[in-house]
């Protein structure tokens, strides 16, 4: 038996966040985890994340670091992972890749305790790495440069200790002295000798600091001192004039500073007021932010709490630790704090979010504790609470998790063209159930009734160097309705266009004239004002029309077609004319490539299910290049230039791919690629698009150009990360598209169905679903659904937790 899988959505969960400048300058990256899939993702400047680069490897992903050499300009990518290799990454920004600078084997694939690949640390001058195992084994890597810069990795130099459970591992700051990465250790060799269980019940962690000797090569363990035994992570403090140097050990209900030689600073982690006694309080994840002048800390509970850490200090001796209550988040597998500003946390359950710092926690009136003010001589008094909504924190963007799902069934409950895909996802309150759709989502802006049923809609800018579009061109079967873009859409009726017919295209010709093709002639309108009129010959009509900004070509009733130009002087001057053998059913001129003035090809559709490709050379004008036939007479025709995917096997860049998409009237969608200097058509694919001919139209996406193709639903199809994608929209059926850009809505499209004017924007590009969310209460366990009466019946529980009716009755003091 061979089973064939296919993926259709990538992993949502992170395990695994860091950040840094991994494309050089000044622009903070933030890399992500998720299983078997590596993400660069990057804010912009409206706070919204945008995925650079998404990447598959053959692998499991445990443990992302970063580090820069000293002096360098970017950040490389350190990978720990169930491969038994150490791997690290540079990202290559021409090609939007991440190159293997290295990739040392060390152990045995698969997630096994001993071999290294669970834990990894910096030492923070990026001098060198430790990964270590759950147990026994630890490696230590120099990382250096060679003399032409590039990075290099040592051989590996061993840090083991038999019979050693390791709890975490972090990078100790000593400035520029001998690197030393601390670890959270539990020797176990006298418990496994014992089987009365003493041993193991008197079994001590120990916080063990393992010094780099740059001068021998060499490993030693250092120092090593009882620690607290709910001690579960650490956390660097920076030093080397930055700080103190030393260790947070987060450990149950307390976090502790600790370094060599150092009396311990501890402090109690404040408990929320409801929290049973008997109830511990664990760090989770933190994150660290630094200044020039200044740091802090923010570290998260395992109920989500986040408390700021401060340490006051003289040099290198620490004088006080202070933990204030700060806000509370779902609780994140990783936190990363960039200097923009932005907190980005991934979540353990539930969406990830990036949340835009209001404050940073420096009010007074908040509950803080302090290792020298909670000291008493019955121990550390505790310190209470209250949640609250957020305050120093304000979330601007989130990206979209499933994990975990709970439950799933897959039907057509909504009796649609795909079926829906019914998930139960999420843990306690911030549970759902998420119906999926295949296809982008889509973010309507504005939607008109028309006086009458459009046939088509055009945007037009008044000049080329324009950054907007000036007006929207509604075509009725009698009359052209001119719209003016501005803070509102109005119409106008001195445009220069000609309203009392039809119009079959609307464009920008030239650099800041406007022209009107409508069935009886062309209709040239001049920056100035002055307007010329091509007619047509006798009592033919135009038919079709094809245009890009200096070449016009239009097919008239019969098979003809004439060929125009814009001349120096800008004006619309007749070139050529040329007998098809029959009527023409659509046509399109390819877009110009870079470097010339012109297009050379014109694509044209014939009823006998033809597709020609035309020369506009002056030299060969009008002749046939190439005549592909196809299943069914076509509909509509675009040419695509798609950039080829960078950074292949030959590591090139390749150059720009034409390709001539065709909408059959069988309801197919051909696309077949034109070779640039021939005209030959090769590599013909196609698929079934829907219950309609599709018709095609270019759009603008993230400053590129796609097809937007128009059938029983719209398709988009577009170039997300070097490779060219067509996906569905989860959108009602459009009739005619064009591309939209205003001061409101920078990328949008505008199209018309029924007699609505509908302008909307795509968003999540490279996505494969879109989600309808229903929110729950509790964490949901089964559903089931009857089709019949469209019903869907779930359970939920949850450990511990008042019925709706219980909270209420409590809010109102009944209890």
């Amino acid at each position: 038996m061979y089973l064939y899988n296919l993926t259709l959505q990538r992993p949502t969960g992170i395990v695994a966040a860091i950040y840094g400048n991994f494309s050089g300058g000044k622009v903070q990256e933030i890399v992500v985890a998720r299983g078997k899939v590596l993400d660069l993702v990057r804010p912009d400047e409206n706070g919204k994340l945008q995925t650079i680069l998404s990447v598959e490897i053959f692998g499991a992903v445990r443990s992302l670091a970063q580090f820069r050499l000293t002096g360098a300009q970017k950040d490389y990518i350190v990978v720990g992972s169930d491969s038994g290799r150490i791997v690290i990454l540079d990202y290559n920004k021409e090609k939007n890749v991440f190159d293997k600078i290295h990739q040392e084997t060390f152990g045995k694939s698969g997630c096994r305790r001993i071999v290294p690949g669970q834990y990894l640390a910096i030492d923070p001058k990026g001098r060198a790495v430790m990964i270590g195992a759950c147990e026994k084994q630890k490696l230590v890597y120099v990382l250096n440069r060679d003399t032409a810069a590039r990075l290099t990795i040592s051989s590996p130099l061993e840090a083991h200790k038999s019979h050693t459970v390791t709890y975490s591992i972090c990078g100790v700051d000593c400035g520029f002295d001998n690197p030393i990465f601390a670890s959270i250790e539990l020797d176990y060799s006298e418990a496994d000798q014992d089987s009365t269980g003493q041993a193991a019940s008197e079994a001590q962690k120990n916080l063990t600091y393992y010094e780099l000797d740059l001068g021998l090569n060499h490993v030693s363990r250092k120092w090593s001192e009882q620690v607290d035994n709910g001690a579960n992570m650490l956390v660097t403090v920076p030093g080397g004039g930055d700080g103190p140097s030393g260790v947070l050990v987060c450990a149950e209900n307390f976090v502790i500073y600790k370094n060599q030689g150092h009396p311990d600073v501890r402090a109690v982690i404040p408990r929320r007021a409801d929290l049973p006694a008997e109830r511990g309080v664990l760090i989770v994840s933190a994150a660290t932010h630094k200044q020039k002048s200044r740091f802090f800390f923010l570290l998260q509970t395992e109920y989500g709490d986040i408390f700021k850490v401060t340490l006051e200090h003289d040099n290198d001796r620490v004088t006080e630790l202070k933990i204030k209550y700060f806000d509370t988040i779902p609780v994140a597998a990783a936190m990363c704090v960039l200097k923009s500003g932005f907190l980005f946390a991934a979540s353990e359950f539930g969406n990830h979010a990036l949340y835009q710092f209001q404050a940073i926690g420096e009010e007074e009136a908040v509950e803080a504790s302090s290792g020298t003010l909670m000291e008493t001589e019955e121990g550390f008094q505790p310190v209470f609470f209250q949640p609250r909504g957020l305050k120093n924190l304000v979330r601007i963007d989130q990206l979209e998790s499933l994990m975990p799902i709970m439950d799933m069934k897959i039907t057509n409950l909504f009796e649609e063209e795909t079926p829906q895909i019914f998930t139960l996802c999420g843990r306690g309150p911030r549970s759902s159930l998420r119906i999926l759709r295949t296809g982008l989502a889509i973010s309507e802006m504005a939607v008109s009734q028309l006086p009458g049923v459009p046939s088509a809609v055009w945007t037009v800018k008044k000049n080329v160097t324009d950054e907007f579009d000036a007006y929207i061109v509604v075509s009725f079967a009698n009359a052209t309705l001119v719209l003016s873009i501005g803070e509102t859409v109005e119409e106008v009726s001195e445009s220069g266009f000609l309203d009392t017919t039809p119009s079959l295209a609307v464009s920008l010709i030239g650099d800041d004239s406007l022209m009107q093709v409508h069935p009886n002639g062309i209709r040239h309108i001049r920056e100035d004002g002055r307007i010329n009129e091509w007619r047509t010959p006798g009592k033919r009509t135009i038919v079709k029309v094809g245009t890009n900004r200096l070449q016009v070509v239009i097919a008239l009733s019969g098979g003809e077609l004439v060929y125009f130009v814009v001349d120096v002087t800008g004006n619309l001057m007749e070139v050529e004319k040329h007998e098809m053998s029959g009527d023409v059913a659509c046509l399109d001129i390819a877009p110009v490539p870079e470097g010339r003035q012109r297009s050379r090809f014109l694509a044209v559709g014939s009823y006998d299910n033809t597709i020609r490709i035309l020369s506009l050379d002056i030299d060969d004008c009008m002749q046939i290049l190439s005549v592909q036939s196809v299943s069914s007479a076509p509909e509509s025709l675009l040419f695509l230039e798609v950039q080829a995917s960078v950074g292949g096997e030959d590591g090139a860049d390749h150059p720009a791919s034409l390709f001539l998409n065709a909408g059959l009237q069988n309801r197919v969608l051909f696309r077949t690629m034109v070779d640039m200097v021939t005209g030959q058509l090769s590599d013909s694919r196609s698929g079934f698009l829907g219950l309609r001919a599709p018709k095609l139209f270019s759009i603008a996406v993230r400053g590129q150009r796609a097809m937007l193709c128009l059938s029983s639903r719209p398709w988009l199809g577009y170039i997300h990360q070097g490779h060219f994608l067509l996906t569905p929209l989860s959108y009602e059926s459009l009739e005619f598209a064009a591309s939209f850009s205003s001061d409101q809505c920078a990328e949008g499209v505008v199209a018309v169905a029924g007699d609505a004017l509908r302008v909307f924007t795509i968003e999540r590009l490279g996505e494969t679903f879109n989600e309808t969310v229903v929110s729950l209460r509790y964490t949901p366990r089964k559903f089931v659904l009857q089709p019949k009466r469209k019903l869907l019946v779930m359970i939920e529980s949850d450990q511990g937790v008042f019925t709706a009716e219980e909270r209420e009755a409590a809010k109102k003091g009944v209890f």
